[in-house]
């Protein structure tokens, strides 16, 4: 699986709980949004992460 900046931040959009941590590494780490999102991927998304199947049905 690939990281895609597009199909995160539509997952990112439509998960609540993706958004709300997106913006918590933002503020705590201090990191730029695009950054923080590819943090955000491989936490949650590779690697069977709780939504990978979900990133995998977007991407399709």
């Amino acid at each position: 699986m690939k990281y895609s900046k597009s199909t995160m931040l539509k997952l990112v959009n439509e998960e609540r709980e993706l958004h709300d941590e997106l913006k918590r590494i933002k503020s705590e780490m201090g990191l730029e949004k695009n950054l923080a999102l590819k943090a955000l991927y491989h936490s949650a998304v590779s690697d069977g992460g709780r939504f990978q199947v979900r990133y995998q049905e977007l991407d399709r």
